[in-house]
């Protein structure tokens, strides 16, 4: 059997992603700086966007979907007066007007975008429709009528009007949720056309930008050597934001097996907060076993760790 090539890492790097790179490209050079074998990332951001980027190596991939679960802050410059094909200052001019809303016409708007939606998300994504990606057919010049998704949007708020032009804008959202759109669907509220110039994330999950490495500064100590694995996170920490259970050791190891443990011997020990159907951060000791789920009257393992 062939050998992986790389190094086995297991870990999180919150990287600071520069505008003009895509995600894949954050991934691949990390993989390269590191000689990782496995790297994902916790959610792509647009190459025009920058800020963070969370990066797995190796068991850490495991543990993706809870951080791509977690609440993300984004922050973006709405530019008025010009529709554009991507929905971002990327794409190419397809509509004008010269209607500039006020902020109290804006913020009027705000409420109708926020809680749970219904959202059309931009032809420039990578959905796939009848087996092809969004944003290839629409670079072939026949964009697909995408139909409106459920989003969850917490928190979108006006914060700055730096001129008539253009408005800064900060949400707070669940996973799935696209910034160019949010973008594009205020604008045409408020009776104008507009689309996104700045995009900056702020927080994914548990990651916020005191967590986050600016990618140039990622270097070897020496020509010849890798980054050290010292600047890596442990998998534990995508999990903080989920609530803990506390195990004992034989409950851990009937768990690490496959078991499901009745919730009743674990009644006084469930978090307040775990929910029916939700899940848990199975705590064995200081050390975090994995993910759970209460269902049906049980501690369901989901993910080992």
């Amino acid at each position: 059997m062939r050998r992986r090539r790389g190094r086995p890492l297991n870990g999180w790097l919150i990287v600071d992603k520069p505008s003009g790179m895509t995600s894949t490209q954050v991934v691949g050079r990390a993989k390269r700086l590191f000689d990782a074998q496995k790297v994902g990332h916790g959610g792509t951001l647009d190459p025009l966007a920058t800020g963070l980027l969370p990066l797995a190596f190796g068991a850490a991939t495991k543990t993706v979907p809870y951080v791509m679960d977690g609440t993300k802050v984004y922050r973006f410059t709405l530019k008025m007066g010009e529709a554009r094909d991507s929905d971002d200052a990327d794409g190419n001019v397809i509509g004008t007007s010269d209607v500039r809303p006020s902020d109290e016409e804006l913020r009027a708007a705000l409420p109708a975008l926020t809680g749970d939606i219904m959202q059309v998300p931009p032809v420039f994504s990578a959905l796939k429709v009848g087996g092809e990606r969004s944003y290839d057919m629409a670079r072939e010049g026949r964009p697909p009528e995408l139909p409106p998704r459920p989003a969850r949007v917490d928190r979108f708020e006006l914060i700055e009007r730096p001129d008539r032009d253009t408005a800064v804008f900060e949400v707070e959202s669940g996973k799935g949720v696209y910034m160019r759109a949010l973008a594009r669907d205020v604008a045409l509220a408020c009776g104008t056309v507009g689309h996104i110039t700045v995009l900056r994330r702020l927080r994914v999950g548990p990651f916020t930008e005191a967590d986050a490495i600016v990618l140039d500064k990622i270097t070897p100590n020496d020509d010849n050597a890798h980054v050290s694995p010292e600047l890596l996170r442990p998998v534990s920490t995508a999990l903080a934001d989920i609530p803990a259970l506390a195990l004992t050791q034989d409950e851990a190891v009937l768990l690490r097996h496959g078991q499901a443990l009745g919730l009743v011997d674990l009644m006084g020990r469930i978090p307040r907060t775990a929910e029916d159907g939700g899940v848990v951060r199975v705590m064995d000791g200081e050390h975090v076993l994995g993910i759970g789920r209460l269902e049906d009257g049980w501690l369901k393992p989901v993910r080992i760790l």
